[in-house]
C-alpha cells in the first residue's frame, strides 16, 4: 500500500496560485518578446550613439521601479 500525502486546502490553493503565476509570467514574457521589434547590432549601435541620458533632465523620466516592489506577494 502506498502512503498518502495529506495537504490542507489552503496549502493546495497557495501551491496552485503560485504555479499559475509562474506560468502566466512565462507566457507574458513570451508575448512581450513577440511585440518587441528585432534590433540588429548595427542598429543598436546607432541608437546608443544618438542617445545619451545626460541630454535629458531627470524630470523627463518616470521612475516605475516601485511597480515591481510587491510582485511576489500573495494577494
Amino acid at each position: 500500500m502506498e502512503p498518502t500525502v495529506s495537504l490542507d486546502i489552503q496549502a493546495l490553493k497557495s501551491l496552485i496560485k503560485e504555479s499559475v503565476r509562474e506560468i502566466m509570467r512565462e507566457e507574458w514574457f513570451k508575448f512581450f518578446d513577440l511585440l518587441i521589434p528585432y534590433v540588429d547590432t548595427q542598429e543598436q549601435a546607432e541608437i546608443e550613439a544618438s542617445f545619451s541620458p545626460i541630454d535629458y533632465s531627470d524630470e523627463d523620466f518616470v521612475d516605475i521601479t516601485h511597480w515591481f516592489d510587491h510582485e511576489n506577494q500573495a494577494e
